[in-house]
């Protein structure tokens, strides 16, 4: 209930923002492989910008 007005923090964001690239590339991968590896690229790259800010 009190995570209602909890605001998030932006390594939550991009984390948020990384589950949902990797469920997009995912499913690309059944259709077109080439747009899922661009989708796996991007959430390789933003997957590197999280691990490299300060907890």
């Amino acid at each position: 209930m009190f995570n209602l007005f909890k605001k998030t923090s932006e390594k939550e964001k991009l984390q948020k923002q990384y589950r949902k690239l990797l469920e997009e590339s995912y499913k690309l991968s059944h259709t077109n492989r080439q747009a899922s590896d661009q989708k796996a690229a991007e959430a390789d790259e933003l997957l590197k910008k999280i691990e490299s800010m300060p907890d």
